[in-house]
């Protein structure tokens, strides 16, 4: 495993033996699945569930730690040479994880507990899920830029009785006060009885009665935990994701089938390789770096790479520096960055080494032509495999990309192209029929259930069947809209609900309304995603104001501050405007998609509009649009 990382300190490089060796696989039951017994044979076990992923034998040689600035390798045998990178071994992981197992035990968590994590991408955030795995917990991992009430609500729902972070964090060049958001966020929740608090930077941070230092306690366990024996469809983990409504769901996610899934997934889409060192730049906080940072890689026994900065510090040729130095046969990222990237020169690509990439990988979001061009010319000279992934926090991993398929088969630009094994789409038209043929768009559906898939929302499985299987009964509805092709491949369009995409980021919109709705002085709020060229999407706020708001101005940075600090930075609406009343039908409902074409200026093709209580509402919002566009345009 390689960990990419900003400045370290000792202590944080003496407390992370790390990347995972241990999620577990243990004894099939008197009567075992094929399931069960495939991985059996598949990861040479005496065991299977998810626990310990075994080690098989290997990672014993000495393993040695140098300039911890530069990344930090888990290989799955004896590295070929330590002088370039400092490497871990699985042994080294496995003896971190089952420390740090013995130390959730010695604090009272058991099998079945829930275990929040609240860390930056870190080999210490990877042996806390494993450990957590290995006893029989489950983990739920917090993204490290959600504020203090986001976290605390996923605390609260997930009722977690331990809490795992670190002092701060470090991105980008700047401090992360992680531990403080944590303080905020547990003063409202009761079922938190324990904070381990390991240490990424030397800076000293306030302890509290429920906070214990996860270094020293670690130290005073034994490197031996024996997995706790688990059933395929015991829960792994759960993860977040935002809805149409303005809570998070809790995704619950199994051991075998998840595993099963994440590995084979991995294997197949990215053409791994024995020997080679796999790069998925994603945060561990979210599913991409479950699936394709931990789980699936170390399942294949791959060198993993943690990156924990950003893709412009200290510079714009931060990943492909990091390309040439680790070596990495398969580069996987978000279109987000990609769009980003380009508008720096071509010679921050160019004057690292590249020669080592095979396959580049685009995940979280539709690419669009130009970043799909940049990545597939500037970054793989024209000669690397570009898979353009489709898939979900709720699937647990790829579903449709244009690998695998036959050797040598086209791979058509912006396109996720084939469905993966087991995977059935269609398309599905207003009425629920299914649409037949090539040449056809629609609502796409998933028609048969298949091992990695999410299998319900932790305490309220009803929301599950409302939110994935009411709309188009006998099929999962994945909330996105898709274009087949004469020839049969798939094309995403793009969500069709109310939840937008913001830089890889699933955001509800019902979660930032709800957020700005606190304010005393905004009686209404609807928020819309339109396109933004490096976001992708951005978030778009219309307001009302009472009477006696006073200055609007105020009001809205005040409203600006309340998400950021509600929810997170990154989903601060990048436009707000001020208007005297919302479209709404006779029956109260915001007329969203009316707004969404105005701003993506579709004014003159808003279509029905008959149900609008008052259709006037209309010329009065393009009168305040195109007063702030003209004001707004004249300040930049």
């Amino acid at each position: 495993m390689t960990q990419v990382s900003e400045k370290p300190c000792s202590q944080w490089m003496r407390g992370q033996a790390i990347f995972l060796s241990s999620v577990a696989v243990n004894p099939c039951q008197d009567k075992p699945t094929k399931l069960q017994c495939f991985l059996k044979r598949a990861f040479h076990a005496s065991s299977v569930g998810v626990a310990a992923l075994p080690l098989a034998g290997r990672g014993s040689s000495a393993c040695s730690l140098k300039n911890y600035s530069s990344p930090m390798t888990m290989r799955s045998g004896p590295p070929p040479s330590l002088t370039a990178l400092p490497s871990l071994c699985r042994r080294e992981l496995l003896e971190t994880t089952c420390r740090l197992a013995n130390t959730l035990k010695r604090h009272g968590v058991h099998r079945g507990d829930r275990v929040a994590i609240y860390m930056p991408v870190s080999p210490l955030a990877v042996a806390a899920m494993l450990a957590c795995a290995r006893i029989g917990a489950i983990h739920t991992v917090v993204f490290a830029g959600f504020s203090a009430g986001s976290l605390a609500g996923r605390i609260n729902d997930a009722k977690c009785k331990v809490v795992i972070t670190v002092n701060q964090g470090l991105r980008g060049g700047r401090v992360v006060e992680l531990k403080k958001i944590v303080d905020e966020a547990i003063k409202l929740c009761p079922t938190v009885q324990h904070v381990l608090v390991a240490h990424r930077t030397d800076n000293k941070v306030h302890m509290g009665d429920l906070d214990i230092p996860l270094e020293q306690e670690m130290a005073k366990e034994e490197p031996v935990c024996a997995p706790e024996s688990m059933g395929s469809e015991d829960t792994l983990f759960l993860l977040y994701t935002s809805g149409s409504t303005g809570t998070p769901k809790g995704l619950v996610h199994t051991q075998a089938g998840y595993l099963l899934y994440a590995a084979l997934t991995h294997r197949f889409v990215f053409d791994y390789r024995p020997g080679d060192v796999f790069g998925c730049v994603a945060d561990i906080g979210w599913i991409t770096g479950h699936s394709y940072v931990v789980y699936g890689p170390l399942c294949n026994g791959a060198t993993s790479v943690l990156f924990e900065s950003t893709p412009v510090y200290p510079d714009a040729g931060r990943y492909w520096e990091m390309v040439q130095r680790l070596k990495i046969s398969q580069f996987y990222g978000a279109p987000t960055a990609f769009r980003l990237l380009l508008k720096f020169e071509d010679s921050w690509v160019k004057k690292y080494d590249r020669s080592s990439l095979r396959t580049l990988g685009s995940v979280g979001e539709p690419i669009n032509q130009e970043a799909w061009e940049w990545l597939h010319r500037v970054v793989g000279d024209s000669r690397c495999t570009l898979v353009d992934t489709w898939w979900q926090t709720e699937t647990g991993g790829i579903c449709i990309s244009p690998r695998p398929s036959e050797e040598g088969a086209e791979i058509l630009p912006c396109m996720a192209m084939r469905p993966l094994f087991g995977i059935v789409p269609v398309l599905m038209d207003e009425k629920g029929n299914v649409l037949k043929g090539g040449d056809v768009s629609g609502a796409l559906c998933l028609s048969q259930a298949w091992p990695g898939m999410a299998r319900t929302i932790f305490g309220d499985h009803q929301r599950f069947m409302d939110a994935y299987f009411e709309a188009y009964p006998g099929y999962y509805f994945t909330g996105d809209g898709a274009y087949r092709t004469e020839d049969g491949y798939y094309q995403i369009t793009g969500r069709m609900d109310d939840v937008i995409n913001i830089s890889g980021h699933r955001l509800g919109t019902a979660e930032i309304e709800d957020a700005m709705a606190d304010h005393p002085a905004v009686p209404e709020t609807a928020v819309i995603g339109y396109p933004h060229d490096i976001k992708g999407e951005a978030a778009f706020a219309f307001i009302v104001l009472k009477d006696d708001a006073g200055d609007a101005d105020v009001v809205v940075k005040e409203l600006r501050s309340v998400v950021a600090s509600k929810i997170a930075k990154y989903a601060v609406p990048d436009q707000v405007l001020v208007v005297k009343r919302l479209p709404k039908t006779r029956s109260g409902k915001v007329m969203r998609r009316l707004l969404r074409k105005i701003v993506t200026g579709r004014a003159q093709d808003l279509g029905d509009t008959t149900t609008l209580e008052d259709p006037t509402v209309i010329t009065e919002i393009l009168s305040a649009y195109q007063e702030y566009k003209d004001k707004w345009g004249a300040a930049q």
